[in-house]
């Protein structure tokens, strides 16, 4: 089944930049208690955009050049295609303006390191939007990992699915950056980056699916190996129709699930690997002990606790950077890293190789 592209008029037409500055503006104000952070206004190539803007209380610039023009402005924030966030973000930092830039940053690396060279020659801060970071799903695993709840974990798997296929507009469209390894994956492979820390990967292999569209990727499986022992594998469907848990890991002490966004889920424990007499269960044709159950004697399961979070952290560390209280949280050397390992996926993807490092 092949993508649409009925109404497809303009290269960048069918985004909404007020929506989401309008979003982000409202809720630095509220969640953050920022009341020296006030919207300046939005701009966006579709009239009908900047209607909305107007029609919501928020000034609309006439061009791109009057926003950038604006002395009041300190913070722009980039929320467009993929394949114009170079463009954009540079002139903004020529500008002299701050720059938050919607992931994936750019395209490639390339497009990358042009962008960082741009931040330092104008010494305007640069940064992207890895909001995920601040995900309690995420947080809850990390915190059992880093504090070795489950002994030595040597595997965990991240997934994400869904059952409607690729959003609508320019991310079906591969020229755009469409597909969900620009999408979901950036979210998932930063959120491994920043787990394993200084771990090196060591390799990775990937697939990528195209089942409602023939041009961009509608799903894909990665499978990553680092030199700490860790198997992770993360992994995004967009037609799956019976969704597996959003996580699963194990180490060699015990075991954790989590099912979803509000970590339901359970973590089990292991107090005595040997066990006396185990009797065989029926497996299928035969009999097994090696598949039987544990029983309550040895394993205990208990509820995921699940970590506490607020995202407008994100917003709190960019805000306290710009005032010289902080350092940025989500760092050039963090996003080059993760621009390499996405080229890697579609690298392994294309060549049905093991890519490694």
């Amino acid at each position: 089944m092949t993508k649409q592209k009925e109404g497809f008029t303009d290269k960048v037409c069918r985004f909404s930049v007020p929506h989401v500055l309008i979003l982000i503006l409202i809720i630095i104000l509220i969640c953050c208690g920022l009341t020296y952070i006030v919207p300046a206004g939005v701009y966006d190539i579709d009239p009908k955009q900047n209607e909305l803007a107007k029609s919501r209380g928020i000034h609309a610039y006439a061009s791109r050049e009057e926003l950038l023009a604006d002395p009041r402005i300190d913070l722009v924030t980039v929320a467009t295609p993929n394949d114009v966030h170079k463009e954009i973000v540079i002139a903004a930092l020529a500008a002299g303006k701050n720059v938050i830039c919607e992931k994936p940053v750019a395209m490639n690396s390339a497009e990358l390191d042009e962008m960082i060279a741009a931040a330092n020659k104008y010494g305007k801060l640069f940064t992207v939007h890895q909001n995920r970071r601040w995900d309690e799903d995420y947080l809850t695993v990390k915190k059992i990992f880093d504090e070795k709840q489950l002994g030595s974990i040597y595997r965990i798997e991240s997934r994400v699915h869904g059952s409607r296929g690729i959003p609508s507009g320019w991310r079906e469209e591969k020229e755009h950056g469409g597909g969900m390894v620009l999408d979901w994956g950036v979210h998932l492979l930063d959120q491994m980056l920043t787990m394993m820390g200084d771990a090196k990967l060591l390799s990775l292999y990937a697939t990528l699916t195209n089942i409602t569209n023939d041009e961009c990727d509608d799903g894909f499986t990665v499978l990553a190996k680092f030199d700490n022992g860790v198997e992770w594998i993360a992994e995004v469907g967009t037609c799956n129709y019976i969704e597996m848990p959003r996580w699963y890991a194990f180490g060699d002490s015990g075991s954790v699930i989590i099912r979803n966004w509000d970590c339901e889920g359970e973590i089990a424990k292991i107090y005595n690997r040997g066990e006396d007499d185990v009797p065989p269960i029926q497996a299928g044709a035969g009999l097994t002990r090696t598949m039987a159950p544990r029983n309550e004697k040895t394993v205990e399961k208990f509820p995921v606790e699940k970590v506490k979070s607020d995202w407008a952290e994100y917003y709190k560390n960019v805000i306290a950077t710009l005032h010289g209280e902080a350092e940025i949280v989500v760092t050039h050397d963090q996003q080059r890293r993760l621009m390499k390992l996405l080229e890697a996926v579609f690298e392994s993807a294309r060549k049905g190789e093991v890519i490694h490092f």
